[in-house]
């Protein structure tokens, strides 16, 4: 199949750039419509520009529900139902846990975790009626295994993956899978970002600090966000229907 997801309306959070941006381009080139939510107008409609003619651009806070309400109401009227959600909005934030204060506990919890639930809550309705749908979750390899210094992160990450395995066995039944991917340190502006916090911090080179990070990982680079991409548009097509309630590493191999 030339197109593959023609016909399918997607949704992508934190769609404006890195792996949401990659993962938004990669549907829109299997055919899919495209709405693409953030929080930066701008940053989205010059990524929607690169996605193609048609693609949407919605601005909201995935931590608000009556923000998402209102940007899902918009999403549907430019491309109907949402048949295929892709939950990628995230943020992380490290410190001791001695230092990890209520504020940032419940940031990384709210935007991380609960941010997930209320964009399923707003879309699953249509899915339901439809008895079809595809949500993806974008998580983390610090959703499968542990990371000092990452503690609300890696709370937050662990219960996205276990609303997704909870989840996909609701959902089973009803020709909607539910599946998380959970990407290793990858090349996008927030690893560049923990690179530089790395250098101030410690004085390392810039290699170095990048070492730091693909330690972990036994093909010793970081990922690409295409790489991620990939893996979405592969849970969200004809011929994964069997696969739900799965947390699938992209991570040359960091975690097995």
């Amino acid at each position: 199949m030339s197109a593959p997801l023609a016909g399918r309306h997607a949704l992508v959070t934190g769609g404006g750039r890195g792996i949401g941006a990659a993962i938004a381009q990669a549907l829109a080139s299997q055919g899919a419509a495209v709405t693409l939510l953030g929080r930066d107008r701008g940053r989205l409609e010059a990524a929607a520009e690169r996605v193609g003619p048609g693609t949407l651009a919605v601005a909201a806070d995935v931590t608000d529900p009556a923000q998402i309400e209102a940007a899902f109401d918009r999403a549907r009227h430019g491309h109907g139902a949402i048949d295929l959600l892709v939950n990628n909005a995230g943020e992380a934030l490290s410190a001791p846990f001695a230092r990890t204060d209520t504020a940032l506990w419940q940031r990384m919890l709210d935007v991380n975790a609960t941010g997930a639930y209320h964009c399923i809550r707003a879309a699953l309705p249509a899915m339901l009626d439809a008895g079809f749908g595809r949500i993806v979750n974008v998580a983390s390899t610090a959703g499968i295994t542990g990371y000092a210094y990452c503690t609300a992160y890696c709370a937050a990450k662990h219960a996205l993956v276990g609303l997704t395995r909870a989840l996909a066995l609701e959902l089973a039944p009803r020709n909607i899978t539910v599946n998380a991917v959970c990407p290793g340190f990858t090349d996008t502006d927030l690893v560049k970002e923990a690179v530089a916090t790395i250098r101030r911090k410690t004085g390392r080179s810039e290699a170095d600090a990048v070492g730091a990070l693909v330690a972990r990982n036994p093909q010793q680079r970081l990922v690409r966000p295409e790489e991620v991409a990939n893996a979405v548009v592969w849970l969200c097509s004809p011929g994964a229907d069997a696969i739900t309630g799965q947390s699938l590493p992209v991570a040359g191999g960091e975690v097995l």
